[in-house]
């Protein structure tokens, strides 16, 4: 039976290209996990957009001397060229400046007022009286109280992942010019966290062993040490508008709109379709599933504001799991848009295919710690395990079957023990990568994959075919058929990893119509069926390029 599954991403901000971390953090495991779930056949939806009000939209604006819109422009449209080239499969991909975004976030903070879960209140805020402007949140840098570090900003410390207040920080100073901001009162919109600590904590008390260790420990935590109601409303100019008369002035908080997002997406998504109640079926239906794919610096606003937001408004599904990710960083450092200490996906694609870089992140995809990527080590995967691992295998069968058995699957006759055990292992491989994805350990799921595949080298070893031609031919067409069989097996087990790659393999197992068409189990290749010319599935890199990309780093 189908399931409903929403696979809801990360918004990026529209400030700059998309770079690896990101891409293996969020953006890589949610294509991963939805393209699973499309061959297994249920219904779908992969949504996101570009986050167009977050300040560093405005940051970077500023700096540049152009308008936010401008910024967004050229940025968006690098998200998406990144998407294309990577093959990340959203059915949705919009932005926070459609007008169905802005009335899905008028409809929920009207609820929320007429549910009492929003109130005004007069506020401290940072003004810059060089600038004559009240500054938000990520215009203002300082040290964290929590931790010390030096660069925490107004509404968060990345060092240690906490929520704050800009009033909390010692030595505050503004980015737009540098100088000590001064407190002044402002009225704004608060959401009262706090009517929701307990249902929050009722929510995270029911089954929740699916979801991961430091996402649950860190949100126990901070239900632990008490909410903290939080404005939903600033005095800025750029962003969605307060739906209240002699409210002209200031706008709706990027963090209470963004996550929103979600939903206006999903809407979008549905009217796209032409079937503008679908989105229903997803936040409204019991048996529906909801996922977040995130990084950890959003934990909280994924597990306490967004679902404080929905039971709030109320009728609303919360997230089935938040598969938060921790950092990937570069070369031992943090991966930095300002410093250009990363790989930019659309640079990358210039010289590479994408398949590459798919699998290097997923190998290392740091579902439990934080991970590095480094170009030695990508060369080394490429080389070692595409190449001469899976690549070889799918290159050396087709082969043999292309010169010996006229391009068409062998007859295999009786399989014996070895083969009959090979493919019972494939089929139990399938089954097994299918669970690991279900569960969201993706990383998991490719080691074994690639078990399989190094499994399957060696039956081949063993077997032979291309000694057993000249003697026995009919062991050389069992050795075949089974290693074929196991291929194509490991298409689908590889197909949400490696899509370009096992699309190309597909056609060469004579394959017609979408992999999707397959479904997530084996089918046995015909004998005497026709396959096309194989073609290596990927090239085999010059160790010379780990300094010419290492040069690249920071410039």
């Amino acid at each position: 039976m189908s399931e409903n599954i929403l696979v809801c991403v990360a918004w990026p901000y529209a400030n700059g290209p998309i770079h690896h971390g990101q891409l293996g953090g969020a953006y890589l495991p949610a294509d991963i996990f939805a393209r699973y779930h499309r061959i297994r056949g249920n219904r779908v939806a992969m949504v996101s957009g570009s986050d167009t009000h977050g300040t560093p939209i405005t940051v970077r604006a500023d700096e540049e001397g152009r308008a936010p819109e401008d910024v967004v422009a050229e940025f968006h449209q690098s998200i998406l060229d990144t998407w294309q080239g990577m093959g990340i499969t959203f059915d949705t991909f919009t932005t926070t400046m459609t007008d169905n975004h802005r009335d899905v976030t008028h409809d929920l903070f009207t609820r929320l007022l007429q549910n009492d879960h929003l109130y005004k209140a007069t506020q401290d805020l940072f003004y810059d009286a060089e600038a004559r402007r009240f500054l938000p949140d990520r215009y203002i840098e300082g040290t964290c109280p929590h931790c010390d570090d030096p660069g925490a900003r107004g509404d968060q410390c990345d060092a240690c992942g906490r929520q704050l207040d800009a009033v909390d920080l010692v030595n505050p100073r503004s980015r737009a010019t540098g100088a000590t901001p001064e407190l002044r009162s402002s009225e704004h919109y608060f959401l009262s966290l706090t009517d929701f600590e307990q249902p929050l904590t009722d929510w995270l008390a029911e089954d929740k062993e699916h979801w991961r260790a430091h996402v649950l420990n860190f949100t126990r935590g901070m239900l632990r040490e008490g909410l903290q109601d939080r404005a939903i409303t600033r005095d800025i100019s750029w962003g969605v508008p307060v739906p209240l008369e002699g409210w002209d002035d200031k706008r709706i908080y990027v963090w209470f709109e963004a996550v929103i997002g979600y939903l206006s997406a999903t809407v979008e998504w549905a009217q796209t379709r032409g079937e503008p109640g679908a989105w229903r079926d997803f936040w409204q239906s019991p048996d529906a599933r909801i996922y977040n794919f995130i990084g950890k610096d959003n934990v909280p606003f994924h597990t306490i504001i967004w679902p404080a937001i929905l039971l709030g408004a109320g009728g609303y599904n919360l997230p089935f799991d938040v598969p938060a990710n921790q950092y990937i960083t570069m070369s031992g450092s943090k991966a930095s848009t300002s410093k250009r200490w990363a790989v930019w996906v659309n640079d990358y694609l210039t010289r590479y295919d994408p398949d590459p870089l798919r699998y290097a992140l997923a190998a290392q995809m740091p579902e439990t710690s934080d991970s590095d990527f480094s170009w030695g080590e990508f060369l080394r995967r490429n080389n070692d395990e595409l190449v001469a691992t899976w690549g070889n295998l799918v290159n050396r069968v087709l082969s043999l079957v292309n010169r010996h058995f006229d391009a068409r699957v062998p007859e295999p006759g009786p399989l014996d023990r070895d083969a009959t055990r090979l493919l019972d292992q494939a089929q139990s491989t399938l089954e097994q990568v299918g669970a690991s994805i279900e569960a969201v350990h993706l990383r998991q799921g490719l080691r074994q994959a690639f078990a399989l595949a190094q499994e399957t080298n060696r039956y081949v070893d063993q077997t032979a075919p291309w000694q057993a031609v000249k003697e026995d031919r009919e062991a050389a067409a069992r050795s075949l058929y089974t290693a074929l069989n196991v291929i194509a097996a490991l298409r689908t087990a590889l197909a949400p990893y490696l899509p370009f790659s096992c699309a190309a393999l597909h056609t060469m197992l004579g394959g017609s119509g979408g992999l999707e068409s397959l479904g997530w189990q084996m089918h046995a290749l015909r004998p005497g069926a026709q396959l096309e010319k194989p073609t290596p599935l990927f090239r085999k890199l010059d160790p010379s390029i780990v300094e010419e990309e290492e040069a690249r780093l920071g410039t």
